[in-house]
């Protein structure tokens, strides 16, 4: 190991241990942090010398590179902890990172799924699957994540213990540690009681400590399967795989409550956002259907669009 994985293992270890770091978060440190040390490298600069400028041109190399806005301004954000870290820790005497300005994020709207669709993947997803218990397991996974607005890795990393004797709330370890309850609608309960009773019953699966587990490394349904399980969902419900993900079945949980009159604050809770500044953005996604909504039923939209097409010579 170069003394650079070394420094940033060090750093890395102790995001984990002292903040709490969730493990997608800590990845991604890691991949920044490594790719900035190996273009230090080609120009023989230790990552522990590294100037202002040097970052910078990193920086500058990036956008050459064709980087995401939002990718640069997460690596400046890395670099920048490192070096917290490091001069904290006496390793150097500044951060050179500290006086830079990221390029910002450019905030999207997030897409959303209207309810007819999302009634759809909920009558499908028990119906998708090899088996009773594919089945069982892939109608409680959409169920459950459209119920509570959970994260996907939430979902995936719950422990069985927290499902047990039918409870009218989960508890869940959100981002850093965080814990908070989510709510269970009655629907959502009956796909989680039918899927506990299939999976308990099964031998290779009742003794596992997660809700749903698998023989892979993690221990339990990965991301990127859930990823592939809701796309065939999508297929079979007819409704766009391209516009299905799993996170966007939580902006629709998030977006169909707003539309029936929750409170943004509860919303947050439920969400587990620590800023409502993040939630809000929920707002501009129902301002948009709402606006959508006036253009296409409103007499005077329609008044509006009959004159323009007359106005075309």
């Amino acid at each position: 190991m170069s003394a650079a994985d070394t420094r940033i293992s060090t750093f890395l270890d102790a995001q984990a241990a002292e903040l709490g770091a969730a493990r997608n978060t800590l990845l991604a440190y890691g991949r920044d942090l490594r790719d900035f040390a190996n273009w230090l490298g080609h120009r023989k600069t230790p990552l522990l010398t590294a100037t202002q400028a040097d970052v910078e041109t990193y920086l500058v190399a990036c956008d050459s590179a064709g980087l995401a806005q939002s990718t640069r301004a997460r690596r400046l954000s890395s670099i920048r902890q490192f070096y917290r870290f490091a001069a904290e820790e006496g390793w150097r005497a500044d951060n050179p990172a500290i006086r830079l300005r990221g390029p910002g994020r450019v905030r999207h709207l997030p897409g959303t799924l209207s309810v007819d669709e999302v009634q759809r993947l909920l009558e499908t997803a028990p119906q998708v699957g090899r088996g009773a218990i594919e089945r069982a397991r892939n109608g409680a996974l959409v169920a459950l994540l459209y119920a509570t607005g959970m994260r996907v890795s939430e979902l995936v990393e719950l422990p069985v213990a927290a499902a047990r004797g039918n409870p009218e709330m989960l508890l869940v370890r959100g981002k850093g540690g965080k814990e908070r309850l989510v709510p269970l609608s009655p629907p959502a309960r009956a796909a989680l009681d039918h899927w506990l009773r299939l999976r308990d019953a099964d031998r290779a699966r009742a003794t596992l400590p997660h809700l749903f587990p698998s023989g892979g490394k993690a221990g339990h349904l990965t991301r990127h399967r859930f990823y592939g399980l809701i796309k065939e969902i999508a297929l079979t419900a007819g409704v766009d795989p391209a516009r299905v993900t799993p996170h966007r079945l939580r902006h629709a949980f998030a977006t169909h409550l707003l539309a029936n009159g929750a409170d943004l604050r509860v919303i947050q809770t439920l969400l587990g956002h620590a800023d409502v500044a993040t939630t809000e953005i929920y707002t501009h996604v129902l301002d948009a259907r709402l606006r959508a909504l006036v253009e296409e039923h409103h007499p005077l939209a329609h008044a509006a669009r009959r004159k323009k097409i007359e106005d075309i010579p």
